[in-house]
């Protein structure tokens, strides 16, 4: 799962200059890591919602800590998608 949220990020954010091999697993997303800002993390949302069936509700505190890097996220969709449930 992982290679494939590090593929959704690029092509979901149109990332052209980097590569999945680039992105660590545990590489901050935001800020001083890969550098993506609010706007993408919206686009991202979207995507992840998308591709796996499943709600992310945007008001959730702590969707910063699942947004962190991709082993966050991939536990995250993880999670939800065997609870069934919206976050």
């Amino acid at each position: 799962m992982y290679r494939e949220i590090k593929e959704l990020i690029i092509s979901s954010l149109e990332l052209e200059d980097i590569t999945a091999d680039e992105i660590g697993d545990e590489e901050t997303l935001f800020g001083e890591g890969l550098g993506l800002d609010s706007i993408d993390a919206l686009e991202l949302g979207v995507a992840l919602q998308k591709k796996y069936g499943v709600k992310i509700d945007s008001q959730k505190n702590d969707l910063t800590d699942h947004f962190a890097n991709v082993k966050a996220l991939a536990d995250f969709i993880h999670n939800l998608q065997m609870q069934g449930k919206s976050a």
